[in-house]
């Protein structure tokens, strides 16, 4: 269940480039009945940040942080969610920082909780920057394993 936090983010929140991403998927996971915490959500990113989503199996989609809140929000209302829920969950992550830049794989899982259709699995990929002690997206970047073919090496299981 997210938690939904007011007031600015501080600097110890953040502290992690790790702990700002599982930030934004708790956020955007939510309980039948809830809606996400956007401007929490907006807090996590710079101004800047743009976020690239494959939006089909040829194509992808630029947004910015406010085009991707509105995505997904519409989202939210075509599919009916806030009467099911929404999960998006971490299945593996590997983060690097390095000074004041950090980059974070992700393997996730979401579904729709109720539905026969089984979860889907996406791999986003974060660049974060360091501003005032507190780790913030600037860029998200998604893509399929079904179209990439694979996952990317530290994001599969080891044998």
């Amino acid at each position: 269940m997210a938690l939904a936090i007011n007031g600015p983010v501080a600097a110890q929140d953040l502290a992690t480039a790790e702990a700002t991403v599982r930030e934004l998927y708790d956020l955007v996971t939510f309980d039948v009945g809830v809606h996400p915490d956007w401007d929490r959500a907006r807090e996590l990113f710079i101004p800047e940040a743009v976020v690239v989503l494959r939006s089909s199996r040829d194509a992808m989609t630029r947004f910015t942080v406010e085009e991707w809140i509105q995505d997904f929000v519409d989202f939210i209302e075509r599919a009916d969610v806030v009467e099911t829920g929404f999960v998006e969950r971490i299945v593996r992550l590997d983060a690097v920082e390095f000074g004041d830049i950090a980059h974070v794989w992700v393997l996730y899982e979401a579904h729709v909780p109720g539905r026969d259709r089984p979860p889907t699995e996406g791999v986003d990929s974060f660049q974060l920057v360091k501003e005032d002690g507190a780790w913030k997206i600037s860029a998200i970047m998604n893509e399929l394993p079904i179209v990439a073919g694979t996952l990317p090496p530290s994001l599969r299981e080891i044998p």
